[in-house]
């Protein structure tokens, strides 16, 4: 097995001269540079506003294999040349969104006020912030390949619903990808808080873990520390808050950590190792066959 030696690089350039930073992963395998070039990986979930999809991560997997990345040959010393190329081609990415964005904005403005009231009859929250998350009219993402996501029945408050998800995960570059192909679900996106989540994911020996608010203030953070004493890895766990227009005060917690616990619980997540020397720590692992999955 390749030993490798993995840090990670904060990119404090400008990308498309709005100051955006993003995170690069830079893998080091013994052999490099001898015989062997770097890995990059971006681990960024978004560039400015922007989610990341799976060509650009792919993208810069390829930086050195690649006809159009960067060139690499025995004994060449070439980090600092795939960085670059990862900014320029970032660079480059985040223009063609942020035209993309203008169409969207032109097509929705012919089509204000055509949309009908969500299924369940809720409300979105104002959320007195500028949305900086995918919009829903962008193109569905690829889900990574084997990922299968389990939904869990929705919890019911005063006209607001939670709607629990989870999914097995081998990457934390899957995580990003994974939110952007839910967001690309308009039932999703017109949600008050679309995406609220947490995750950790084991890469050899190294933990990897993060969580986001998507607004609700906390939340995310709620979510980690759920997954950190439930003791389970290589899970992703999504919430969704449709708002009824009616505040739930702290209830609004209660709701969302069980509905990470229900969707949690449906996938196996919380089924006991069925290695006994694995006893102690419940690994994350792919839903039941006879779980439901939506």
């Amino acid at each position: 097995m390749c030993l490798t030696t993995v840090f990670s690089v904060e990119s404090e350039d400008d990308i498309a001269d709005e100051g955006y930073p993003m995170t690069i992963l830079v893998s080091l395998p013994r052999t490099y540079p001898a015989t062997s070039p770097p890995q990059l990986q971006l681990l960024s979930r978004y560039i400015g506003p922007f989610g990341v999809d799976s060509g650009l991560f792919g993208a810069i997997l390829r930086t050195y294999i690649s006809r159009d990345g960067v060139e690499w040959t025995p004994g060449c010393v070439c980090v600092f040349d795939g960085l670059e190329w990862v900014r320029e081609r970032c660079t480059a990415w985040v223009g063609e969104r942020k035209t993309a964005v203008k169409i969207g904005e032109l097509m929705r403005e012919d089509e204000k006020g055509m949309d009908s009231p969500s299924a369940d009859g809720s409300e979105t929250e104002p959320r007195g912030r500028s949305d900086t998350r995918p919009s829903a009219g962008d193109v569905a993402p690829r889900m990574p390949e084997g990922i299968e996501i389990v939904e869990a029945e929705p919890i019911l408050d005063r006209k607001s619903a939670f709607v629990g998800r989870a999914c097995h995960i081998t990457d934390p570059a899957q995580v990003p990808v994974i939110l952007a192909h839910l967001m690309s679900d308009r039932r999703i996106a017109r949600a008050a808080h679309p995406i609220i989540n947490a995750w950790r994911c084991r890469v050899g020996n190294i933990l990897h873990q993060d969580n986001d608010d998507d607004g609700e203030t906390a939340a995310g953070g709620r979510l980690a520390h759920l997954l950190q004493i439930l003791e389970v890895e290589n899970v992703l766990v999504i919430v969704t808050r449709y708002f009824g227009g009616i505040h739930l005060g702290p209830d609004r917690f209660k709701h969302i950590n069980q509905a990470a616990r229900n969707a949690l619980e449906l996938g196996g997540f919380l089924d006991p190792p069925d290695d006994a020397g694995n006893a102690g720590r419940r690994k994350g692992k792919g839903p039941h066959s006879g779980a439901s999955k939506r």
